[in-house]
């Protein structure tokens, strides 16, 4: 089994493609986001995860994995494992979320865990654009350098 992994706009996030489905189609949520391994119970992946050391989130989506790291933590030594973990799950045969998490109330939480990751995301993003994360202030029309405007010749 082959793991590709991309990088994403968060240096502290790193995005994990299987090459095959991660959750189900029939997922009433869509996509699910955990904080902590006590959020994560409902899915075998993220508690897996959870295990490496100096993980800070997981958010599962439909052919792909995202870790969150700790600020005190390094790819270098996180990366490895992480592979190693998922690889180790889906080889297994194991099933990412337990069988009815999506039915009786879990998609409900699922949405309330896609809200909160959103939160976070947005103050990251409105930290980055206040300098507030040690690095230089971005534009403010999006605060991405790939959504500054061109200047005009």
């Amino acid at each position: 089994m082959f793991i590709q992994t991309e990088t994403t706009p968060n240096p502290a996030t790193l995005k994990f493609l299987p090459g095959r489905s991660v959750l189900p189609q029939d997922f009433a949520a869509g996509s699910a986001a955990f904080t902590d391994a006590e959020t994560a119970k409902v899915s075998p992946l993220a508690v897996r995860l959870f295990a490496v050391d100096g993980v800070e989130g997981v958010f599962l989506g439909s052919d792909f994995v995202t870790v969150t790291k700790m600020a005190d933590q390094d790819w270098s030594a996180l990366k490895p494992a992480l592979l190693g973990a998922i690889m180790e799950h889906f080889m297994a045969g194991l099933p990412v979320i337990n069988a009815g998490a999506a039915e009786s109330g879990s998609a409900e939480t699922f949405g309330r865990m896609r809200v909160l990751a959103r939160r976070r995301v947005v103050a990251g993003a409105a930290a980055n654009a206040a300098g507030r994360n040690g690095r230089t202030p971005q534009a403010p029309c999006g605060g991405h350098p790939w959504t500054r405007p061109v200047p005009a010749r």
